[in-house]
């Protein structure tokens, strides 16, 4: 990779964290089943797995991932965000497709969210960031 791109990534990956600053609180939610997108049947679907857990429950300081399916794309993205009391706490953004720079994993914890309960929202996306499916989970302190 040549530092220009990632330079653009990076600049890129700021500008979105600063204008979701703005955004409205999702809904908390106990499930981690996913919903496809209301954009039209068979977008895709994204579906909550915890990876280390003693409960099987998403605890703060685990780690999670998602199984999800698309037609929509070849490189589908997953934008991760977590809040406290309204409060956007965490955000991060993998891709799921062979070459992304990311893992398929996410650490739910952040500078900014440094301990207690949150209630996430996660968006399966196309590289254009068209969201195509949700799933809405409760992460434990």
């Amino acid at each position: 990779m040549n530092r220009s791109f990632l330079l653009g990534v990076a600049v890129v990956a700021a500008l979105v964290l600063a204008f979701s600053g703005s955004a409205i609180a999702a809904k908390g939610g106990a499930g981690g089943g996913g919903k496809p997108s209301k954009g039209g049947s068979g977008a895709g679907s994204i579906s909550l797995v915890v990876l280390n857990s003693p409960d099987g429950l998403a605890h703060w300081g685990g780690t999670v991932t998602f199984n999800l399916s698309t037609g929509a794309t070849t490189q589908p993205w997953v934008d991760l965000k977590c809040y406290q009391n309204g409060v956007l706490v965490s955000q991060m953004w993998n891709g799921f497709f062979p070459g992304s720079l990311t893992t398929e994993n996410f650490g739910l914890y952040s500078p900014k969210w440094t301990g207690g309960a949150a209630d996430c929202t996660a968006d399966l996306t196309t590289p254009q960031w068209s969201v195509l499916a949700s799933t809405s989970f409760h992460v434990y302190a």
